[in-house]
């Protein structure tokens, strides 16, 4: 696979990851593919992990390319003074269309791998804006100060939505044009529907942050294809959209 690379210079370098891709090795299968291994190896050198992704979440991430960056960077990220905004097509019609949501997160007492909102969870803080909208789904920017497990997947469903394609703490249903158009039908050579999105439909937009000498870095992954391909399609066949400011800072 040819890395994506967003920026680079002698201390780190920033990637857009593709989705169902891990940010780091299998702990416990390093046959699987990482991307933190093929960035080591198109560098042909060591690189250290300062946050990481989900797996089917796409998008920006950062790696250090030796102990001293990687030590001032993790303080960054510790101290929530990284600027790091994600997108995601979302379920129904979010209202308010902007907001702040400061609700404690922990790990689920019975079921591993999931998260939930509790009192004795650890404090977490995502705010959101609408960008674009339409009858049953929105396109919505969030950007999150503190990086817990699934933040921004169980926040949002704690106001009564889902991200497209959750399956944990949504229905799991894939993006299909049969639900948006009328009168849908398969072509002549398809024997069943390919969906528009199979996965997880959240993407990590932006990192902004300065470098220890004051150097101001700000790198930005477009919108990748099949999220893209879902809001073309709802602009054509799910009625006019209602498009609002694009960043949250507006």
């Amino acid at each position: 696979m040819q890395l994506d690379i967003l920026y680079e210079d002698d201390d780190l370098i920033i990637v857009n990851k593709p989705a169902g891709l891990l940010a780091i090795p299998d702990r416990f299968n390093a046959d699987i593919p990482s991307l933190g291994r093929q960035v080591e190896k198109a560098l042909g050198q060591k690189i250290w992990v300062v946050h990481r992704l989900d797996r089917q979440t796409s998008g920006v991430i950062c790696f250090a390319k030796n102990e001293v960056v990687h030590r001032y960077l993790s303080m960054l990220f510790e101290e929530h003074s990284v600027n790091k905004y994600y997108i995601a097509l979302v379920n129904g019609r979010v209202i308010p269309e902007q907001g702040r949501i400061d609700k404690p997160i922990t790990e689920h007492p019975a079921i591993k791998g999931k998260m939930i909102i509790t009192k004795k969870g650890k404090p977490s803080l995502t705010e959101y804006k609408v960008i674009e909208q339409w009858p049953l789904y929105s396109l919505v920017q969030f950007q999150i100060f503190t990086g817990r497990t699934h933040q921004i997947r169980v926040h949002i469903a704690s106001i009564g939505h889902t991200i497209v394609c959750d399956e944990i703490y949504g229905d799991a249903k894939p993006f299909l044009l049969s639900d948006i158009k009328r009168k849908y039908r398969l072509s002549d050579k398809e024997e069943q529907e390919r969906p528009l999105l199979s996965r997880l439909a959240l993407h990590a937009q932006r990192l902004e942050f300065k470098k220890e000498d004051g150097k101001e870095i700000i790198v930005e992954a477009p919108l990748p294809r099949d999220i893209a391909a879902c809001v073309k399609q709802l602009n054509k066949w799910a009625g006019g959209s209602e498009k609002r400011a694009t960043t949250i800072e507006e």
